[in-house]
């Protein structure tokens, strides 16, 4: 491969359901803390920054399992495609 090709990079489906699963624990443990759970996971997101989520209920662990670049292209995927 050259530097010119165009990488393909595929997110397996359980990977998905996994983040799934684990994204929402994440918003339920921010929910229950007090805080606006999507402000805290896109801050997150930006910056790789773990002490945006909460350590309650294993929160921040969780979330630390995921690749972020995976989530992201998931999140991107889902919002142009899903069906309104």
């Amino acid at each position: 491969m050259t530097e010119q090709d165009t990488q393909k990079f595929t997110v397996p489906n359980d990977d998905r359901e996994n983040m799934r699963r684990i994204l929402r624990t994440v918003y339920e443990a921010l929910t229950e803390k007090g805080y606006n759970p999507i402000n805290q996971i896109v801050g997150y997101l930006l910056t790789e920054d773990p002490t945006y989520i909460t350590n309650y209920n294993n929160a921040r662990s969780m979330i630390c399992k995921i690749d972020r670049d995976e989530l992201m292209q998931v999140l991107v995927r889902e919002y142009l495609f899903e069906q309104e």
